[in-house]
């Protein structure tokens, strides 16, 4: 599951929450999901234990591709 399907199961308010949880800015976070900016690979960690989204989905380059 990618970043923004995982938003789509959740309430209203989640991606400002965890934006707020990762101490980054709303927009931060809406970069990463339209693919504009990549996470950190800590962020990328933080997310997937957040969410339950792979790190390597997050960042292939830093943890490898998906098998």
């Amino acid at each position: 599951m990618h970043l923004n399907e995982y938003f789509k199961t959740q309430p209203y308010g989640q991606k400002a929450e965890l934006a707020r949880r990762l101490g980054i800015t709303k927009q931060w976070m809406s970069e990463i999901l339209s693919g504009r900016q990549a996470p950190t690979a800590m962020m990328a960690i933080e997310i997937e234990r957040a969410t339950g989204v792979s790190r390597k989905l997050l960042r292939p380059d830093v943890f490898g591709d998906v098998e």
